[in-house]
Formats: structure tokens, C-alpha cells, sequence
């Protein structure tokens, strides 16, 4: 089967509401996702990943400047995908935007969450479909699954420990510690106690479960680049990928 068959199922949300500090003045005048790697922006590279995939139905969160993201990418023809947009007057963390979000996202159980800021091309997204059947044979049902890579040079004490399938923020006997690449599988049943329009954080969602043994991950060994700061920009401007 092929995968734009068995994949437009799966709703996906593009995380786009931060303000992007760390890269002014930059982001002053343009959201952070649409700043252009190798000539295009961030959310193009995934917009285009996505499509290809056969992942359709996408929903994009925004805040500061969102007017912007709107007015770049539209209704997504362009991309021959179908984006609906989820503003938020102010962020909301990365929690409290997908919870506002879910009721365009619909999701029957699981759905993509792909953080706008980074840039990974090549990520495997017509996987997920094999991956979203494995997390329902579960039992307990996983509640996440997260893609985690190694610790970047900005970042190396990393942010979970990765034991076989399994996540938590726990040290475990024979763990590697890693980074959560901003790319995940969640089930609706995750933020069903958050209340929507009101701000709320990933992490403690994910460590609450994670202590009911209820996050899988894997470690994923591909390109990819959190493109935090103007000279990490910079940096994948002067090389090809």
C-alpha cells in the first residue's frame, strides 16, 4: 500500500508560536520558522517532507508574527496539503498550543507533532504509520513515542534516558541519555486534563507518564540540526546537506 494511502490519516501539528529570542534581531521581523535554510524556510523543508510522505492534514500553531506564516504558506495547494492554522494571542507553551489545537487536529488517537525550528531532512515520515500500529498493540497504551538524538554540542547533558523502547527522565542501569529531537507520536489522552487556552508545558506531561512506563522512543541517528541561535543558521547556510 502505498504511503499517501495509509499515512493521511495522521494529523500532524508544525509547533511555530515561539518568539525565538536567541535568534534576534532576526525574528523581530520574522517568525523563526520561516527563516530559510540552503533557500528555503524551516517550515517549507518539513511542509515538503510531510507531503511526500503522504501526511495531508496539517495544523500550524503561531503567535508572535503568525500573520506572516498565514500569508507565506496559505491554505497549502502549494504544497498539496490541507493547513488550518491554531493562533494563539500569546504562546502557550508546546502543551497548552496542542491542546488548543486538537479539536482541528482531531486526531482518532495518535497524531505528529514536529517543532518548527528545526531542520532534519531525510527524517523517515512514511515510517510512522508501522510506528502508530505498534504504539496501539501496547499495553498499556503508550501515550507517547518520542524521537531522541545524540546530545548536540549546545545541549549535552541531553533531556531523557533511553532504555531499549522505553523513555524516562529517571537514570536507569545501562541508559543513554539523550536529546528529544522536537518530533513525536502522542495519543490525545495525553492532554485530556489541560484545559484549553491555557498555557502548559510538555515536559511534566511527558515525565508523568513516563512514570507509568507509558513513553516509548528510539534513538535516531539521521541530520538533524536545532537551529537556535544566528550562527547555527548561519552555519547550514554555508554547507550542503
Amino acid at each position: 500500500m502505498r504511503p499517501s494511502t495509509r499515512l493521511n490519516s495522521l494529523p500532524c501539528i508544525l509547533l511555530a508560536a515561539g518568539r525565538g529570542e536567541r535568534m534576534r534581531p532576526l525574528t523581530d521581523t520574522l517568525p523563526k520558522p520561516l527563516l530559510t535554510v540552503q533557500g528555503k524556510s524551516l517550515l517549507a523543508w518539513h511542509l515538503e517532507a510531510l507531503a511526500s510522505a503522504g501526511i495531508s492534514n496539517i495544523v500550524i500553531n503561531h503567535a508572535w508574527l503568525g500573520q506572516m506564516i498565514e500569508e507565506t504558506l496559505g491554505n497549502g495547494s502549494q504544497f498539496g496539503l490541507n493547513i488550518t492554522y491554531s493562533p494563539e494571542a500569546s504562546a502557550l507553551e508546546t502543551a497548552g498550543g496542542i491542546c488548543k489545537a486538537l479539536p482541528l487536529l482531531k486526531p482518532s488517537d495518535y497524531f505528529l507533532v514536529v517543532n518548527g525550528d528545526i531542520f532534519t531532512p531525510n527524517f523517515p515520515f512514511e515510517a510512522l504509520v508501522d510506528k502508530v500500529s505498534q504504539l496501539r498493540e501496547m499495553h498499556p497504551t503508550a501515550l507517547a513515542h518520542l524521537f531522541m538524538v545524540p546530545n548536540p554540542v549546545q545541549h549535552p547533558e541531553g533531556d531523557f534516558y533511553l532504555k531499549g523502547a522505553m523513555a524516562s527522565d529517571q537514570p536507569m542501569p545501562d541508559a543513554e541519555k539523550l536529546t528529544f529531537s522536537g518530533i513525536g507520536l502522542y495519543h490525545r489522552k495525553l492532554f485530556q486534563n489541560l484545559e484549553i487556552g491555557q498555557a502548559a508545558k510538555l515536559a511534566p506531561l511527558l515525565k508523568e507518564a513516563m512514570a507509568q512506563n507509558r513513553v516509548s522512543a528510539e534513538k535516531y541517528l539521521g541530520p538533524w540540526h536545532d537551529v537556535g541561535t544566528p550562527q547555527r543558521l548561519q552555519e547550514l547556510n554555508a554547507v550542503n546537506e
